[in-house]
């Protein structure tokens, strides 16, 4: 497995940083074709296309609209096959990310100015939201909790959710996990049909304000399409882990942590940026060493042949800079005091700090949502919370003597802009 070595100190190193950190995520004409149809079918025909392309795609066998939702009784199911022992620990990690969650709510609240005049803003959680779950073989629990917890957590009064089943299969801890975030209803719909279903609503599924959850290229791209008549989380792309540290950390801690990303899938990005030289090298033998051992080996290889990097800094200060530049979406500071470090980072969806804090240990159970701006989108995005789930209206209710005072600055602007409704309406409330 040869991983790209990179330095700071040679002349094409930003250049040849970018053109590493690259990623496309737009779909080819070929899906976007692919997912327009789709959409337009279920938006037209609906439940009746949610049965055909389902049947098509997934390989179930529906016949009847009732067959598409997964009765409430079935999570009752999944909760008892799991056992009582798996089960508390998925409390135990729901309970965390719910505590984490609570401090993110936001409040109403409104002042008034000398004359009585009230300005303020409203907090409202959306009425109801979609979740979009992986399904089948590849299942993540976690993203249930991750999910759904913010939801709820910011008063969403129903959650409707959404996960495949190829073939007939479900997963119990995808549905034992959705019993413990409290989702109301689940539909066995998957794809870019399963997102039109939440935008559109048909006759079983109802239509939601929000869709959230991962997807492959076909629900990222049905996402795009669906925007603006429902609101979504993100297309997120790849997922990414950036490592800096100053060379005292175990190796084989590190490898490890970089396989934690490359493991997702041949996309994915693992880079580890360092002072020590000798360091690198010495990661760079565990994780030949270790590679044998991996489950998706395969994988891994692909991955980090491919997108990952050893980079060699001057510093630690420059190793911030490259941090900023890339933007990733986990970030582990690997390094002695990281909270004074902190002040360098300015752009991470998460920041894992110190050498005992692992990177996977924020997929699960930590507390902070695993949800995260990727592919640079950490320079002006931020991690799925409950401010996800909520709106803001802007409250203004005026008095007598306030109207007066705002109409005698507001008829100027508008006469200036030719809008003379505008200044008139102003105008009636200016006091004589």
């Amino acid at each position: 497995m040869k991983i790209k070595e990179l330095s700071s100190q040679s002349a094409d190193f930003w250049p040849e940083l970018e053109a590493l950190i690259a990623w496309e995520s737009v779909s080819d004409d070929a899906v976007f074709n692919t997912v327009k149809d789709i959409v337009q079918q279920v938006r037209k025909r609906g439940d009746e296309a949610l049965i055909e392309l389902s049947n098509r795609f997934d390989q179930t066998h529906f016949e009847k609209s009732s067959d598409i939702e997964i009765p409430a009784e079935r999570l009752q199911q999944a909760v008892a096959a799991v056992g009582h022992e798996t089960y508390a620990l998925l409390e135990q990690a729901a309970k965390r990310i719910r505590d984490y969650h609570e401090h993110q709510k936001q409040d109403s609240w409104s002042y008034r100015e000398a004359n009585g005049t009230l300005l303020g803003q409203k907090i409202t959680p959306l009425d109801r939201a979609g979740l979009y779950v992986p399904g089948g073989k590849a299942a993540y629990p976690s993203s249930v909790l991750m999910n759904a917890i913010p939801a709820k957590v910011a008063g969403v009064e129903e959650l409707i959710m959404v996960v495949p089943t190829p073939a007939g299969e479900l997963n119990e801890l995808v549905l034992a996990c959705a019993a413990i975030a409290g989702v109301n209803r689940i539909f066995a719909l998957g794809g870019a049909q399963a997102i039109a279903a939440l935008a559109y609503g048909t006759e079983t599924v109802p239509a939601v304000d929000k869709i959230v959850g991962p997807g492959n290229i076909y629900v990222a791209t049905a996402k795009r399409l669906v925007y603006g008549t429902v609101g979504i989380d993100m297309i997120a792309g790849p997922s990414e882990i950036l490592i800096v540290c100053d060379g005292k950390t175990d190796p084989d801690w590190v490898a490890m942590d970089l396989f934690s990303q490359a493991e997702h899938d041949e996309d994915a990005q693992s880079i580890l940026v360092s002072p020590d030289k000798d360091f690198l090298r010495k990661v760079n033998d565990s994780m030949q060493k270790l590679l044998g051992e991996m489950e998706r080996k395969e994988i891994i290889s692909a991955s980090m042949q491919a997108r990952g990097a050893l980079i060699h800094v001057a510093d630690l200060e420059e190793a911030a800079k490259v941090s900023n530049f890339i933007a990733p979406e986990h970030l582990e500071l690997s390094i002695d005091n990281p909270e004074a470090y902190l002040d360098k980072i300015k752009h991470a969806g998460a920041v894992f700090m110190g050498r005992h804090t692992a990177e996977a240990i924020g997929d699960y159970c930590a507390g902070p949502n695993h949800v995260l701006p990727t592919s640079r989108t950490a320079r002006f995005s931020s991690p799925l919370g409950v401010y996800d789930f909520q709106k803001r209206s802007s409250l203004i209710m005026c008095s007598a003597e306030g109207a007066s005072e705002l109409g005698e600055i507001a008829s100027p602007f508008a006469r200036g802009e030719g809008l003379t409704a505008h200044a008139r309406s102003a105008e009636y409330r200016i006091q004589k």
